[in-house]
């Protein structure tokens, strides 16, 4: 079982560059508080440098003690500078404030569909279209967090009443549900949170898992399927095992379904599923405004530390799928495209279970799977017979992505597996989406 690293109290799980002042730091759930007046933009930006973002976060879950147990990829923010935060004070000339949980403190809606080139396609379609999310254990507060989440943004109402929404155990029951847990919770809020705002047409299929174990977590995958959803994100990971060949044809191999996994968040090296021959492997950036590009952002492969980041790696067992090319791994290369997973520029999410309820910023590959997901529904229902994680491959896909050029997730003797290059590399893929193109076949 691959692990996750604790976090160390004043360096591991934080993200420090440049210097914070005191106001930029709060001990509580970050969230964006109220920055002032604002008069002349420019003028009131001459005032102050833009804070370069800086986090502490804690993970979601506990970490496994068993081999056969996955670990949820989620990072929730819980004191610091987030990249949101420090945009929209720098816009009006300030610093930024210690926040609270009352209104959001990472990037919306708005701001991802922007970032991704999504904006018309997000407005246009996803209607019909069903995202599975499948995660272990009950959130009981699910379908109101999210309504919470869909109302602030401007988003239509999904619920179980008007059919956008629905919640059922790995068996399909929508009565008999797993035991809730706090951790877990989190991770649901992320991940329903991260379907609405790429795809906010879309209807949404949670499917809690009674446990973490890989055979339950893969029942409800399978499950997702049976009850017709196209698109299904998982947000989770553990470490490879020689079972995992038989693993993925018992739980993953489905045609004409796009199944997304989170590549890990503990740096370079393989974890599983990610490492499945039949998902699209998603691993993590930094994403950050950038006023003198065309687009508008810039990424960076995401990393904290020598063992936080995203993941990437070369599979010990499972083999490479035809579509996958690169020399420097005779197997499974992990990743195959990438969004959005820093906690520093991470993502707001409404939570209330088990923690005070309200706004926080949540990073990890748990935030950027989802996010794929919902990037394959806006790009239409997969063909029959194919399998999606091979759409980014193919000319079209390649030349409709942000290639992410810098950054690494550790050292390795290959170097594209854990430092981005042009063109594919381990840490981001093949880039990030510019709309649908890539995710379409």
């Amino acid at each position: 079982m691959r692990t996750t690293h604790p976090q160390r109290p004043s360096a591991s799980g934080s993200r420090r560059i440049g210097r914070i002042g005191a106001a930029a730091l709060g001990t509580a759930a970050l969230v964006l508080a109220g920055f002032g007046s604002a008069g002349s933009a420019d003028a009131q930006a001459s005032r102050v440098a833009k804070v370069t973002p800086h986090v502490s976060w804690t993970r979601a879950c506990a970490t496994p003690t068993k081999t056969d147990v996955a670990a949820c990829n989620a990072k929730r923010v819980t004191s610091g500078v987030t990249e949101y935060m420090s945009e929209k004070a720098y816009a009006k000339g300030v610093t930024p404030k210690a926040a609270d949980a009352s209104t959001p403190s990472g990037f919306g809606p708005t701001d991802l569909q922007a970032a991704y080139g999504l904006t018309s396609a997000a407005a246009s379609n996803g209607s019909g279209e069903t995202i599975a999310i499948v995660d272990a254990y009950n959130d009981p507060n699910a379908e109101a967090d999210l309504a919470t989440y869909r109302s602030y943004y401007g988003l239509s109402a999904c619920t179980t009443a008007n059919g956008c929404f629905k919640k059922v155990s790995q068996t399909g029951s929508t009565t008999s549900l797993p035991s809730s847990n706090t951790g877990w919770a989190e991770e649901i809020s992320l991940d329903l949170d991260m379907a609405s705002a790429i795809c906010p047409n879309c209807n949404i299929l949670l499917v809690e898992a009674k446990s973490a174990t890989i055979a339950n977590l893969g029942t409800a995958v399978n499950e997702a399927v049976t009850l017709g959803a196209k698109y299904v994100s998982n947000s989770y990971g553990a470490s490879e095992s020689s079972s995992d060949t038989t693993y993925d044809t018992s739980y993953f191999k489905h045609t004409g379904v796009a199944i997304t996994v989170s590549s890990g968040d503990s740096g370079y090296g393989a974890e599983w599923p990610a490492a499945s021959q039949y998902v699209t492997a998603v691993g993590g950036t930094a994403l950050t405004k950038a006023t003198s590009t065309t687009r508008g952002w810039t990424e960076t492969v995401w990393k904290t530390s020598s063992t936080e980041g995203t993941g990437s790696g070369c599979s010990a067992y499972d083999p490479k799928p035809s579509w996958q090319t690169d020399t420097g791994c005779t197997k499974r290369t992990i990743a195959d495209v990438s969004a959005v997973a820093d906690p520093a520029t991470g993502v707001a999410v409404y939570d209330s279970y088990g923690i005070t309820a309200g706004w926080y910023t949540f990073g990890g590959t748990s935030a950027s799977s989802p996010i794929i997901a919902g990037v394959y529904a806006l790009a239409g229902t997969p063909s029959s017979g194919s399998y999606p994680a091979k759409f980014p491959y193919t000319a079209a896909g390649t030349s409709a992505l942000n290639d992410v050029t810098s950054g690494n997730n550790g050292t390795c003797t290959t170097s594209y597996l854990c430092t981005a290059t042009s063109g594919y590399d381990g840490p981001t893929g093949w880039g990030t989406p510019e709309g649908v193109a890539a995710f379409t076949g």
